[in-house]
């Protein structure tokens, strides 16, 4: 569960070229690497802009390290005096900047849509490269297939990877649901690629993977925007079907691993699919969504060194803002009460609060992704009831530096909520130092996420390995 502000970056970054002529004065100081960082509260995003010129004309890109996103064209380029100008308007976001005296740093925004973010850039001769030692190189030691399948209810055809070992089967076989926010099969983020790494080490210790990008994301049909996490179940229980026709596939065996949102998913696909042999909640929910939000929230300010005034301040705001979407069920009626609330919730701040918060306009536009339909069900969802009623085996580990799926308050009621509804047959486990991701940590805050080398423990990886084989022979 990543911030909106992140997610609607990740969205925006995208393409077309146009070039752009300079004056000679100014050809020798523009060309080359320019690097900054985007500070978008919870996690950083370092941005590279690369400047040549060719045929007496520049030519730009823009690369996100810690998105693994490279060569996004930049639209335009203007320089006038001092000031900088690089535009990327089919992503409606431009750089605005100043050059210093010694045209090595252009200090600056970023400004995309209603939001305007502080950036500056540094010229530098040094190229940005993620170390990511876990992904896996050819030749692989098991078979690897794209697939594609159906989800007849909606009509929506996916695309995915199958992963089998080789030898005989039929295999057991995990299937991997992503966390919130359009995932490829991957789940790739900030450079890394989780999925990738468990369906390799899964499937070199004799377990099958299939992972799938989201409906509407990657090479999977369907409307993302307009999906809620029961529409993403359905999505899984396609998967599962389709397993079920490959005859390398043991149909007795077919378990669901889930990262975060993943997590509040597998276990309602196990509740409806009878084939479904087991679950693994990988930073699972066991609270409902707007304590998760609220308890989120708390942790990564305090983490980040705001002051206790300030996290009751914006405690409270949420909880206020959250039981009016609850309440509501006039959608008009919410969105002015919302607008109020945002208006005079920004007002409210010493002009120090509100400069750390952005502009007016920056503040309020969040507002609208409150009013998604993924939201409003994920604020109102309890996992409990659901939980209760999960018959299979079920794994749930989270790590213990979790800020956004914080572990002890939601193993404890994922615990609570399996041995209400009877099932004896489960794992509890905290992991010691894991962050979200389930990297080795310092502090588990997001802005942290890229630039960890680890994509996903080994520590992690083993319980999950041993676990399968213990219960699924």
């Amino acid at each position: 569960m990543y911030s909106s502000k992140f997610k609607y970056f990740c969205t925006l970054l995208i393409l077309v070229l146009i070039f752009s002529t300079i004056t000679n004065a100014q050809r020798n100081f523009l060309r080359g690497t320019w690097s900054g960082k985007l500070n978008l509260g919870a996690t950083e995003l370092r941005v590279v802009f690369n400047i040549t010129r060719e045929k007496g004309k520049f030519k730009a890109t823009m690369d996100s390290p810690d998105q693994g996103a490279k060569d996004i064209p930049v639209d335009e380029i203007i320089i006038e005096g001092k000031n900088a100008t690089f535009k990327v308007n089919i992503a409606k976001a431009m750089f605005v900047g100043e050059f210093n005296d010694d045209n090595t740093q252009i200090t600056g925004k970023w400004i995309q849509g209603s939001n305007t973010i502080p950036l500056t850039l540094t010229k530098t001769e040094k190229k940005i490269v993620l170390k990511r030692p876990q992904e896996p190189k050819p030749p692989y030691p098991y078979l690897v297939e794209d697939v594609t399948f159906r989800n007849n209810k909606d009509n929506i055809k996916f695309a995915g990877t199958l992963t089998l070992p080789k030898g005989n089967g039929p295999f057991r076989t995990a299937i991997l649901i992503t966390g919130s926010g359009p995932q490829n099969r991957d789940e790739e983020l900030l450079g890394h690629k989780p999925f990738w790494i468990i369906a390799d080490y899964l499937t070199r210790n004799g377990v099958a993977v299939l992972r799938y990008d989201d409906r509407g994301t990657g090479k999977s049909e369907g409307d993302f925007p307009k999906a809620t996490s029961l529409d993403f179940a359905v999505d899984a229980m396609a998967a599962v079907e389709y397993l079920k026709t490959r005859k390398e596939i043991d149909v007795n065996k077919i378990g669901l691993i889930g990262h975060s949102e993943g997590g509040l998913i597998a276990p309602i696909v196990a509740t409806k699919n009878n084939s479904v042999a087991y679950i693994v909640l990988l930073a699972g929910t066991g609270l409902p969504g707007s304590e998760i939000i609220t308890l989120q929230s708390e942790l990564i300010s305090r983490a980040n060194g705001e002051t206790e005034e300030n996290i009751k301040l914006g405690k409270d705001f949420n909880i206020k803002v959250f039981n009016e979407i609850n309440s509501s069920t006039d959608d008009v009626d919410l969105k002015e009460k919302l607008d109020k609330m945002f208006n005079d919730f920004y007002d409210g701040l010493s002009e120090k609060e509100q400069k750390k918060l952005g502009s007016k306009e920056t503040f309020t536009a969040k507002e609208i992704n409150l009013l998604s339909p993924w939201f409003r069900y994920f604020l109102k969802y309890d996992p409990r009831p659901t939980l209760e009623k999960v018959k299979c085996p079920v794994l749930a580990i989270n790590g213990s530096k979790d800020l956004q799926v914080p572990s002890k308050e939601n193993l404890r009621e994922i615990e609570n909520a399996l041995k209400k509804g009877g099932n004896k047959n489960y794992q509890i486990i905290e992991l010691s130092e894991l962050n979200h991701l389930f990297q080795t940590a310092v502090t588990g805050l997001p802005m942290e996420y890229s630039k960890i080398t680890e994509t996903f423990s080994h520590t992690a990886l083993k319980t999950i390995i041993d676990w399968i084989k213990s219960e699924v022979k």
